[in-house]
C-alpha cells in the first residue's frame, strides 16, 4: 500500500527538522546502504521565509534562510527528495534516501520504526524540556478588585 501524502509530509517534516547527529545515528542503526544515484546532488541555496501577523494576516517576507536540497533514485526506481535547513549536505541526502525508502513497501516499516519514531521521541522530549524550563520562570499576576465605595 503506497504511503499517503499526509504521512509522507509528516515523515519528511520530522526528518528535515531533526538534529543532524540524531538523524545520522538513527540512519546508521537501520543498517541500510541502498545503491542510489543522485538526480540532484546536494546543493545549498537560499529560500525566502514568509510570515503572517497573528498567523492569519497578510503575508510578508520575513527573511532568507539557508537550505540544502538533494534528490536520489534507488535501483528499485523509487525517487526521494530531501530538504534540510542549513548547509549539511549529508543531512539532506539522508532525508532523500529515507523518503525513497518510505515509498518501498519492504523498507517503510523499518524507516518509520527505527528512524522516524526515535526522532519524534527526541523532538517531543526536547519540547518538554523547553516547556519545563519556561514553566519554572512563570509568574502569576493577578489584580485585586476593590469594592465600589471603599
Amino acid at each position: 500500500m503506497p504511503l499517503s501524502a499526509e504521512d509522507r509530509q509528516r515523515c519528511l517534516g520530522v526528518l528535515a527538522k531533526a538534529d543532524p547527529r540524531d538523524l545520522r545515528r538513527c540512519w546508521e542503526a537501520v543498517g541500510l546502504a541502498p545503491p542510489f544515484r543522485h538526480l540532484r546532488a546536494p546543493a545549498t541555496g537560499l529560500v525566502m521565509v514568509r510570515g503572517r501577523i497573528g498567523g492569519t494576516g497578510a503575508p510578508f517576507n520575513l527573511g532568507e534562510m539557508t537550505v540544502t536540497r538533494c534528490s536520489v533514485r534507488l535501483e528499485s526506481g523509487a525517487v526521494g527528495h530531501g530538504y534540510a535547513g542549513g548547509t549539511d549536505a549529508r543531512h539532506a541526502e539522508i532525508v532523500a534516501l529515507c523518503d525513497a525508502l518510505l515509498q518501498d513497501d519492504d523498507h517503510r516499516a523499518a524507516i518509520e520504526r527505527q528512524v522516524v519514531a526515535p526522532l519524534i521521541q527526541a523532538r517531543d522530549a526536547a519540547r518538554q524540556r523547553i516547556a519545563a524550563r519556561a514553566a519554572a520562570t512563570k509568574v502569576e499576576f493577578f489584580t485585586v478588585a476593590r469594592e465600589a465605595g471603599a
